[in-house]
């Protein structure tokens, strides 16, 4: 009889580590979808931030003729002004990649005028965006997340020439 029992206990020791594994490999893949989405709601801030910093330098350029930053590095300190200004405190990490460096949107005058992630990891969020940021809809991967300024059009009678900051 004894020969029996341990047999049926190896089996039930057996079905709980399997048990075990499903659920925590089940486990993982919810805690890599948070992570993945709060990746997203970063690089959302942060895409945000390089985007209002960029339409700040823009709009704030002395005289009438308007110019984009040459670099990123311009945001953090602009001196075309009497008073040193900066737009942005430091230069953030593209929280997909935890690397420095973005992708840059060129404008005609060779300027910077939106940046992007360099991360071709598809996508989670896929709508329900804020209205600035519409333009993400059914974009497949982080690098179609293209954070850029572009000035309002002359009489279109938005009123506001600077981007609003929103969290």
């Amino acid at each position: 009889m004894k020969k029996r029992d341990s047999g049926f206990t190896y089996l039930a020791l057996l079905f709980l580590v399997a048990t075990l594994g499903v659920l925590l490999a089940q486990t993982g893949m919810v805690w890599s979808t948070a992570q993945q989405r709060a990746k997203e709601r970063e690089l959302l801030f942060v895409g945000n931030a390089y985007r209002t910093a960029i339409g700040l330098y823009y709009e704030r350029a002395p005289g009438t003729l308007k110019y984009y930053p040459k670099t990123l590095d311009a945001l953090l300190l602009d001196t075309r002004q009497l008073a040193t200004t900066r737009y942005l405190r430091s230069r953030y990490i593209d929280p997909m990649t935890a690397a420095p460096q973005w992708g840059v949107v060129r404008a005609p005058d060779g300027g910077i005028m939106g940046v992007y992630s360099l991360s071709d990891i598809p996508t989670i969020k896929r709508s329900g965006f804020a209205e600035r940021d519409k333009v993400f809809e059914g974009a497949t991967s982080y690098a179609g997340w293209r954070f850029v300024y572009e000035p309002p059009q002359a009489g279109s009678g938005s009123g506001a020439a600077t981007p609003r900051t929103q969290r």
